[in-house]
């Protein structure tokens, strides 16, 4: 097989990508299951993705099952943190994938490869973040008429996309994966949860129990997290906006206060809100000495950078991915991942069984794409509850669990007001 057009750091690392590429897929029994029947239908040939996405073993096994349908792919990062360098090389010298990615890129190669992924004229774009879709927009609009659709994986993602909704400036179908149930429920709350706590433990070394971690934003991975920092033994508290998420965080037994006060209270502080400038200056004027700043949200904007590093004297590296920001008054500030997405830069990611689920969604919602697309109209659209259903049937299967199913007269009984 040739190796397609890439941007990798050693394609000699092909093999030791090939090993952590098989290991993860050991996890993930709906997507070899979807892969199966790719194959034999071929539902996705002669359809060219564009991906951003984050370049690890589990995104590999997702890429192989589109292959595996007919599909061409090109493949950036969508992180310069989280790239594989070995996955990235097994995907282009193995995989047939045209992939742009290199661990610890700068922001002119980051937005060269995501430029060099447009070049091939997609059908589909799988975004995380919606740099792809930002750019078709704004800087590539003749690519338009060519574009199926495509599919948004993140919260703040979808934030975006449902803003240009609003705004009648989405040209195309997006569909957002992100906001299925099992998405959420597993990607979001335990996959986050897991992932955000395995960061922390990697970058710092530092035991949890007893001490106090401030999670900011309580939607679902906020939610998973805090649940995982409890299971840890820390005390917990929640910073929130939204009244109705800070109530429900009141009465999981949480403390609930505004990050003015949580500051002051806080080792480690982890940012979870998908928006931006969650922990500024006066708020890093709060801080412990020697308190723990990281962030879970998509992009690194949710602590103000500039601002703390305004006020430091001298930063140094203490770990790897733990920087240490001497302020004047001598209070220490660690700040991990560089503020970039901590599980990720900090740990691998999601677990692999995690990311089975959210990779099977998002496979079938392309091959549904590609069969809907002249009945779609531009806008933010829904996973089809049928596909989210079928994942979730495929994962029970693969765990050996069997459930109920309504009898005739129970359906009856549920569609029939009259009963």
């Amino acid at each position: 097989m040739a190796v397609p057009p890439n941007d990798v750091a050693d394609l000699g690392l092909a093999q030791a990508g090939v090993r952590r590429v098989d290991w993860a897929e050991r996890a993930m029994p709906a997507l070899r299951r979807i892969r199966e029947r790719f194959v034999a239908e071929q539902p996705l040939t002669g359809v060219r993705v564009a991906a951003c996405m984050h370049v690890t073993a589990e995104t590999a096994n997702a890429m192989r099952t589109l292959r595996a349908g007919g599909a061409e792919i090109a493949l950036a990062a969508s992180n310069p943190l989280s790239t594989q360098d070995d996955t990235a090389a097994a995907l282009a010298a193995e995989y047939g994938v045209a992939v742009y990615a290199r661990a610890g890129m700068d922001q002119a190669s980051y937005d060269r490869n995501l430029a060099a992924v447009l070049e091939g004229s997609p059908h589909i774009l799988l975004d995380d973040g919606c740099d792809l879709v930002n750019i078709v927009h704004r800087e590539r609009p003749e690519l338009l008429s060519g574009l199926t659709g495509g599919c948004e994986q993140t919260t703040t993602g979808v934030i975006r996309l449902r803003q240009m909704e609003r705004e009648g400036a989405l040209k195309l179908p997006m569909v957002a994966v992100n906001d299925t149930a099992t998405k959420r429920m597993f990607d979001n709350r335990y996959g986050t949860g897991q992932s955000t706590i395995d960061g922390i433990m990697r970058a710092t070394n530092a035991m949890l129990a007893g001490r106090t971690v401030v999670v900011a934003g309580f939607g679902y991975c906020g939610r998973g997290l805090a649940e995982r920092a409890r299971g840890m033994g820390a005390r917990v508290i929640v910073t929130e906006v939204d009244p109705v998420k800070a109530l429900d965080a009141v009465m999981q037994g949480y403390t609930v206060l505004p990050m003015e006060q949580a500051a002051a209270e806080g080792d480690v502080l982890v940012t979870v809100t998908g928006n931006r400038d969650v922990i500024r200056a006066e708020h890093i004027a709060q801080l412990k000495d020697g308190a723990v700043l990281a962030n879970s949200g998509h992009f690194d904007v949710e602590i103000d950078l500039p601002a703390l590093e305004s006020l430091a004297v001298e930063v140094r590296e203490v770990r790897p991915q733990s920087d240490e920001y001497v302020l004047a008054d001598g209070r220490r500030i660690v700040l991990l991942a560089e503020g970039r997405l901590l599980n990720l830069g900090a740990a691998e990611g999601h677990p692999a069984a995690v990311m089975d689920m959210s990779f099977s969604v998002q496979a079938l919602t392309v091959a549904w794409l590609v069969g809907q697309h002249s009945s779609l109209a531009p806008g933010v659209l829904d996973v089809p509850e049928e596909i989210d259903n079928e994942v979730a049937r495929l994962e029970l299967e693969a765990l050996g669990v069997g459930i109920d199913h309504l009898t005739p007269e129970q359906e009856e009984y549920l569609h029939s007001w009259r009963e």
